[in-house]
């Protein structure tokens, strides 16, 4: 019988063919791997594959230059602290300057200013005390004048200094030695004109150049500060002075001399207290210097 062959006819050879692999085709397992494989490879595959995980697209670019600045921005920022840190040791340098150059132009202020005004009434107050032979009431009462602004003008001029930030070294120096010198001089004329014993004038003169040289003996220990005691003392001294430089006569005379004995009373007392004082100051500076020794050698 002639038939179909049996490739055409679907017989059990051509099902076998169907079935099996043919020459360079595919199985279906091998099918499945190489569609798997191109969707990972895909870059828009809906597959979420290696490819497309890999894939830098603009977000990831940005993220990227992000966290690279962010890496960098350490060493930046260590490189302006750097920079500011070297401003900052910089700047102390022209602050010095600036403050030395501020000192040098502040020596002209109102405080130090009024200093040299004390300085220059004692020479006008001595040469006014000794006029016409230094018993004229006149001419008396224009020292006493002079005297009187030199004692005020010692009460402002540390009180400005202190208040207005404008204590300088020349103020420093220069006042105290106004105040002693106006002071000294009053003595010194009132006892060369015999209206007030020598010893007065040497124990108030002695008390005040002692207590003066005592300061800087100790200051490497510390600064005496000053006591109210002390500006009672200077405070009666100048009364006291004051009354006798003017030509008083009757009960104001002897009024003057009560003062006069009040303000060497205090001269004493302050004076003995200044010195017990420095010696405190300088047993604790000493033992402090002891102390810091012994911790340096430990």
């Amino acid at each position: 019988m002639t038939g179909v062959p049996a490739s055409a006819a679907g017989g059990p050879s051509g099902a076998r063919r169907v079935k099996g692999p043919a020459s360079g085709g595919l199985t279906p397992a091998s099918g499945r791997a190489l569609a798997r494989e191109a969707r990972d490879r895909a870059p828009g595959g809906f597959g979420g594959g290696k490819a497309r995980r890999d894939a830098s697209g603009p977000e990831d670019v940005r993220a990227a230059a992000a966290s690279s600045a962010t890496s960098s921005s350490p060493s930046s920022s260590e490189g302006t602290g750097t920079a500011e840190a070297q401003g900052s040791t910089r700047a102390p340098r022209g602050g010095k300057i600036a403050a030395a150059a501020v000192d040098q132009a502040s020596v002209w202020n109102i405080a130090n200013l009024l200093t040299m005004l004390r300085l220059l009434l004692v020479p006008a107050f001595v040469m006014l005390m000794l006029a016409d032979g230094g018993y004229d009431p006149a001419w008396r009462s224009f020292a006493w004048a002079a005297f009187a602004i030199a004692m005020i003008t010692d009460l402002f001029d540390g009180h400005l200094a202190r208040t207005y930030n404008l204590v300088t070294d020349f103020g420093k120096i220069a006042d105290p030695i106004a105040d002693k010198a106006i002071m000294g001089a009053a003595l010194i004329c009132l006892s060369a004109l015999g209206d007030l014993p020598w010893w007065v004038t040497g124990v108030i003169l002695g008390r005040e150049l002692g207590i003066t040289l005592l300061r800087f003996l100790v200051i490497r220990y510390g600064v005496i500060p000053a006591s109210r005691g002390g500006k009672l003392k200077t405070l009666t001294q100048g009364v006291a002075v004051g009354m006798y430089v003017l030509a008083l006569t009757g009960w104001l005379a002897t009024l003057r001399w009560w003062v006069m004995a009040a303000a060497v009373v205090l001269t004493v007392v302050t004076g003995l207290d200044y010195v017990k004082q420095a010696i405190v100051l300088r047993r604790q500076g000493i033992a402090e210097r002891k102390a810091a020794l012994e911790e340096t050698e430990e």
